[in-house]
């Protein structure tokens, strides 16, 4: 099998992929802790793109919109453990503690190779290996246990982790421009700018004049015309970072729109060039 995943419990799991590349796209329910043991994660965000390797840990917001591409790297499979850090586990951790109120962060951290971190991430490692349930209460043990070394080691965890605001109503029109690339369902959309599915459908209809499917798929292809002519990348790239499901669908819609196929419109450009 290319992936594996084993699990301590439902919000801490060992995930190992040895095919080419694993793509989803984020904007999860759960802050996510991640280990990444071996391998390589690119996070491509709105206004930048970030790349981790073997040995780095980080933590995504809840609702941080993102394309999340995984490989395998080195003659190795990218292995990751990842912990679900829920509201509720979250309320109730802080419930009595006294957190000065600093700058919301709502962007990935990335946190050093710290002593406490280190080893505590290897004590899970164990931990997947067991046959049996595991008990809940050594789960919010550990669970606990990292939420308190996240604090200890970066004083800006606090600023994400103690914050349980809910989406408010974002304008429509720049959040849809700013994030049009991520192959989000139409309810995360409408969730992220705060709204129902259905006054994210009228409140759309009335600023851009067309459906949420048909525009989205205009602005992807824009933008993947704009990276092939201009960026050079290729099109296997470019499918990836543009919002589509896979290389077949994106040369299909490709050539739907503009009369070729992203290959032909390379050759014809080198050509011209």
């Amino acid at each position: 099998m290319d992936y594996e995943v084993n699990y301590i419990n439902s919000e801490i799991k060992l995930s190992c992929y040895s095919g080419k590349l694993f793509k989803t796209e984020a904007a999860f329910n759960d802050h996510l802790l991640v280990w990444l043991i071996s391998g390589e994660t690119k996070m491509i965000l709105a206004d930048s793109a970030m790349v981790f390797g073997a040995g780095c840990v980080f933590l995504i917001p809840r609702n941080q919109v993102a394309t999340i591409i995984n490989t395998p790297k080195d003659g190795l499979p990218h292995k990751a453990v990842a912990m679900h850090l829920s509201t509720a586990r979250l309320r109730k951790f802080y419930l009595d503690k006294e957190v000065q109120k600093k700058t919301v962060v709502d962007k990935i951290i990335s946190f050093d190779q710290h002593p406490f971190l280190q080893s505590y991430l290897a004590s899970l490692i164990p931990y997947f290996d067991l046959q049996d349930q595991f008990p809940e209460d050594i789960a919010w043990l550990k669970i606990t246990e990292a939420i308190s070394i996240l604090r200890t080691i970066d004083k800006r965890t606090d600023s994400i982790l103690d914050n349980f605001e809910e989406p408010h109503k974002l304008e429509l029109v720049s959040f849809m421009e700013k994030n049009f690339m991520f192959n989000l369902p139409l309810a995360k959309f409408s969730y992220l700018t705060g709204r129902s599915l259905t006054t994210f459908k009228r409140d759309f209809s009335k600023a851009f004049n067309t459906t949420p499917q048909r525009w989205l798929t205009r602005k992807r292809l824009e933008l993947a015309y704009y990276q092939l002519t201009e960026k050079q990348k290729r099109p296997v790239e470019i499918c990836y970072e543009t919002g589509f499901e896979n290389l077949s669908h994106f040369s299909y819609a490709f050539k739907k729109q503009y009369g070729c196929a992203p290959t032909e419109l390379i050759s014809r450009n080198n050509t011209i060039g």
